[in-house]
């Protein structure tokens, strides 16, 4: 097998059958060094937040370069390297092993467990939500994040190796630690959140199509999926995140969207998908969707390496 395509399909497997790496995650490690530079370059200006992104994320490609480089001179090596940067920069199985937790822990009622678990789907105030409104920001969560944590890798690291693992999962984070249009990052921000919105341009339609053809495997229809991607997609704020969470709205025969509190203010999201608010079975089937969408991705990504 191709070394590039042989890492992918060994760092896939290492992701689902080990989930995240549970001491010293390298992704944590970033979050770490991005603060630390903030530190030193922060300045409410574009320009300062152009510079900030072009460090870290420019350091993470050349790291991924430089092993990149000795994959070529050492094939196996090249193997190793490249399925540990996709273990790495992968958190599929966790994403939807949280959505069935929390699945779980709202069908039982158990609202302050639900609270704990939600933070690490998304970014929301859990102390604003009640159960319906932790249905909802699991499946809309479980939708984006399969995007962006699973199949947006995949595909970079298919299309461009381990530069591409390491430099898309440097885009992500950055935008998630300053990508918000708050009083402090709306300007600071601004660069990682655009290059992230660009990174992810292909990787989300491709999330939304896998989302309709697979809609049959948790009780969906692909045409619903397909009709609320083109109908409900484009009156989301996000340019990427909107056709994710309408496809999986559709394939799930629910409805998104509404009232959305964040630590940084509450936004009001369109309607997406025709069908009833989710239920905690719903998050259930979230998080099987989310397991598929992520499988196919990875064949997806194994087929077209090269």
């Amino acid at each position: 097998m191709r070394t590039r395509a042989a890492g992918l399909l060994l760092g896939a497997l290492a992701d689902a059958l080990l989930g995240d790496p549970r001491h010293l995650h390298p992704v944590a490690g970033f979050g770490v060094v991005a603060a630390a530079v903030e530190r030193r370059t922060y300045a409410d200006r574009r320009a300062s937040g152009v510079g900030h992104t072009a460090v870290l994320v420019g350091g993470a490609v050349g790291l991924g370069v430089v092993a990149e480089r000795a994959g070529r001179r050492h094939p196996v090596l090249g193997v190793a390297l490249t399925a540990l940067a996709t273990w790495t920069v992968l958190g599929g199985s966790s994403l939807a092993a949280h959505g069935a937790g929390l699945a779980g822990e709202l069908a039982e009622d158990d609202l302050a467990a639900a609270r704990r678990r939600l933070p690490s789907l998304c970014g929301r105030d859990p102390a604003s939500l009640d159960a319906a409104g932790m249905a909802r920001a699991g499946v809309e969560s479980l939708a984006e994040n399969t995007s962006d944590a699973v199949v947006a890798p995949l595909f970079w690291g298919a299309v461009a190796g381990v530069p591409g693992l390491l430099g898309y999962r440097a885009v992500n984070t950055l935008d998630a630690m300053v990508g918000y249009r708050s009083p402090r990052y709306e300007r600071f921000g601004w660069a990682s959140a655009r290059l992230d919105d660009v990174a992810n341009l292909l990787p989300a339609r491709l999330c939304a199509a896998l989302c309709v053809a697979l809609a049959p495997a948790v009780g969906g229809s692909p045409a619903a999926a397909f009709a609320a991607w083109r109908r409900d997609a484009g009156a989301h704020p996000s340019p990427n995140a909107g056709p994710v969470e309408a496809a999986a709205a559709g394939a799930l025969g629910v409805g998104l969207g509404g009232r959305t509190v964040y630590a940084h203010g509450v936004e009001e999201r369109p309607r997406l998908g025709d069908g009833p608010a989710p239920a905690p079975a719903d998050l259930h089937r979230a998080a099987r969707l989310s397991r598929l969408v992520g499988a196919g991705a990875a064949v997806l990504a194994v087929l077209a390496a090269r």
